[in-house]
């Protein structure tokens, strides 16, 4: 797959570009270099102002850095956007069943589809959720599933997210951006909205609150603080749903029953929006050293009186060894074929696998089950011969910990950079949101871009940067009502 000609979704730098691209191709082929260059420095001038940044752990330096904004945006029709969304309720009905079979029957084990080891050995795994059902059966309600693209109608899950997902704020602040830059655009495509998330979000949260909460729910975010490095996000969606923004030292726990406190004394609180990692939630059942979590939490969890979004335990899900069983997972909860593959991998735990990888690692992306932001990883064609041999050393030394896949053709799209407009591989996280009542998913996502020429890696805290995702209507002229007036306001 490595050899395979790159697709280009607008079509390329040069040339007819696709028709969904065609209005947007047109605009930034007649619009002049400064104007062009004054779109970026008002991008760059709108995310300074508002203060969207994110932190890299381990920076010496320790400081804040906005994330590269990319103006030209990536489009997908309706008609792709529908097949992809049919596809995410799938996975994630399916991973919510999974995560409950996981900490209850384990009838997925006992059918000899996934290995009982994988789950038991799994550092995300939480003995302690086991024989807990949270509110309608749901463990995680905000899922981020990332998608690739290597041809017009392939697409693949490259991983998936079940624990704490983050860059919806980027999402949503990206078209805000988008919306002052080019309203001559929005004004004449149908582009979806976006900016209905909060609403969505606060909805799915309620809708999962304890069947004890007979008044409207108390929702909260819990944050670890300010010195996080997504708390602007944290704020951003307190702010934007009309929530508290909470720490740990302000809730407590009194009867099984957690409480927030307040000017007017103290507030119960029925659904817990956390960004804060399982082992720092509960002092008293997780690590003693936490100051980040609330003392008894877990003692109102099981007893039903709170809900936690999303659920202690959900990461057992994220891990790349259990990803590489989700068509089976897929098929065994819901009775059919999964409609978005995964890319396919191999298991270095198995023999086979492991030889197999060893022997041509120089042509594949080998990852840590439980790696994330695009480290402990190796991609082997752009690595050297020493980090090859270095990275199989590893392997050989502890191969339950690796996976293996083909480096895909990944899909690119033209974007500005210091050479000028160029291709750059990207990929799409779309956020799913699973309710009481239903599965909401917002059109689009986080189109994240590897701004490094030649990079297949597009975290931001490894250079790289960000787009606003349109999905348009097909065969529509112009934009939503609501989006049209924004636009020119």
């Amino acid at each position: 797959m490595a050899n395979e000609a790159v697709f280009d979704e607008m079509g390329g730098v040069e040339g007819d570009p696709r028709q969904i691209y065609a209005d947007v191709a047109q605009w930034f082929r007649q619009a002049s270099p400064d104007l062009i260059a004054n779109r970026k420095a008002e991008a760059e001038a709108f995310f300074r102002r508002i203060g969207i940044t994110f932190a890299v752990y381990g920076d010496e330096q320790g400081a804040e850095r906005i994330i590269p904004f990319d103006i030209l945006p990536r489009i997908l029709s309706s008609g792709e956007w529908k097949r992809l969304s049919e596809g995410l309720e799938q996975r994630v009905r399916a991973l919510n069943a999974f995560i409950g079979d996981v900490y209850g029957a384990r009838e997925i084990v006992r059918a000899g589809i996934v290995p009982e080891d994988l789950i038991l050995s799994n550092p995300a795994f939480r003995p302690e959720m086991t024989r807990i059902k949270p509110a309608a059966g749901l463990y995680t309600h905000i899922a981020g599933v990332d998608l690739v693209r290597t041809g017009p109608d392939e697409f693949y899950v490259l991983e998936d997210n079940a624990r704490t997902p983050s860059g919806v704020s980027y999402m949503m602040e990206n078209r805000e951006a988008m919306l002052r830059l080019f309203p001559e655009l929005f004004g004449k495509l149908r582009i979806k909205p976006v900016d209905q998330y909060p609403d969505e979000l606060l909805t799915t949260l309620r809708s999962v609150a304890p069947s004890s909460a007979s008044r409207e729910p108390t929702v909260v975010v819990m944050t670890p603080g300010p010195f996080n490095s997504a708390y602007y996000e944290h704020s951003f969606l307190a702010d934007r749903m009309g929530v508290e923004l909470v720490e740990g030292r302000d809730l407590f726990v009194r009867s099984n029953v957690v409480y927030m406190r307040t000017t007017e004394g103290p507030q119960r609180v029925d659904v817990i929006y956390r960004r804060v990692d399982d082992e720092f939630l509960d002092p008293l059942a997780f690590r003693p050293d936490s100051t980040l979590g609330v003392p008894g939490l877990m003692s109102a969890y099981k007893a039903g009186n709170v809900t936690i979004s999303n659920a202690v335990g959900t990461g057992v899900a994220d891990d790349k060894a259990v990803y590489s069983y989700m068509p089976e997972i897929v098929k065994f909860y819901t009775g059919k074929d999964a409609i978005l593959a995964n890319v396919p991998t191999w298991r270095c735990r198995e023999p086979d696998a492991l030889s197999h990888v060893l022997a041509n690692i120089g042509d594949l992306v080998v990852k840590e089950v439980n790696g994330s932001g695009g480290y402990g990883m190796l991609v082997g064609p752009h690595a050297t011969k020493a980090q090859r041999e270095s990275f199989a050393a590893k392997v050989r030394n502890n191969p339950s910990n690796y996976i293996a896949q083909p480096t895909l053709a990944l899909s690119t799209v033209p974007c500005y950079v210091e050479e000028g407009l160029a291709p750059r591989h990207v990929d799409l996280r779309p956020f799913v949101l699973s309710g009481a009542d239903k599965v909401r998913i917002v059109p689009g996502g986080l189109t994240r871009v590897a701004l490094k020429k030649g990079s297949l890696v597009v975290n931001s805290s490894q250079g790289g940067g960000t787009k606003d995702t349109w999905v348009i209507e097909d065969g529509a002229p112009r934009a939503s009502q609501s989006q049209s007036q924004k636009a020119g306001a």
